[in-house]
């Protein structure tokens, strides 16, 4: 008899994407050179990420503030910056490659991210806008669904649990973890760092 626990979605759905962009450094090699590289390849990783990034951070908005409804990213920016103001710099690490980024970093200021941008434009005027569908964006959007995933996974299972769940509670709950990407070192114990 099988025997089934709660599916995550939207997690394995993030470690699928998280695989393609991890293929993709086979043909395309993860450097400062190669960022405005594009393809059809980074335009389907680009759209695919960046459209689970607005379905996720619509249920994280909803687990933090559940009385309103969240339209689009300038509803998700309100919520994160009043309540999740540590998901703004949080920092993402391929270490394979040996670089970092933060992908949700302009929302220090109003902007939104530039990643974002470039989704909207590639997905409504790719005849004009394809050259978007780049490397950067690409990393940029797939880091931003993992730190979508993981904030919302700590909310979704504190609320399931009715007790708090600090990151590395979150990271265990997460198996397998991401192969390519990294969060924040302290957020793993230190046993499944090195997997």
């Amino acid at each position: 008899m099988i025997t089934f626990n709660t599916c995550k979605h939207h997690w394995n759905y993030c470690l699928t994407v998280e695989k393609d962009l991890e293929n993709l450094s086979r043909y395309v090699e993860f450097t400062e050179d190669n960022l405005e590289v594009y393809s059809i390849e980074l335009t389907r990783i680009l759209l695919s990420s960046s459209s689970e990034v607005d379905v996720v951070m619509k249920q994280l908005c909803k687990l933090l503030d559940p009385d309103k409804e969240y339209e689009n990213i300038n509803d998700y920016k309100a919520v994160i910056k009043n309540n999740l103001p540590l998901l703004i710099d949080e920092e993402i690490t391929i270490d394979r490659f040996g670089f970092s980024f933060k992908p949700w970093n302009s929302w220090t200021g109003e902007q939104n991210p530039c990643w974002w941008k470039s989704y909207n434009n590639v997905k409504h005027k790719r005849n004009s806008h394809f050259s978007e569908a780049n490397l950067d964006n690409a990393l940029n959007s797939v880091g931003a669904l993992l730190l979508a995933n993981v904030y919302y996974y700590k909310y979704f299972f504190s609320k399931e649990a009715n007790k708090n769940f600090d990151m590395k509670d979150v990271t265990i709950k997460l198996r397998p973890g991401a192969s390519l990407m990294k969060i924040n070192a302290d957020y793993y114990h230190k046993n499944l760092m090195s997997r």
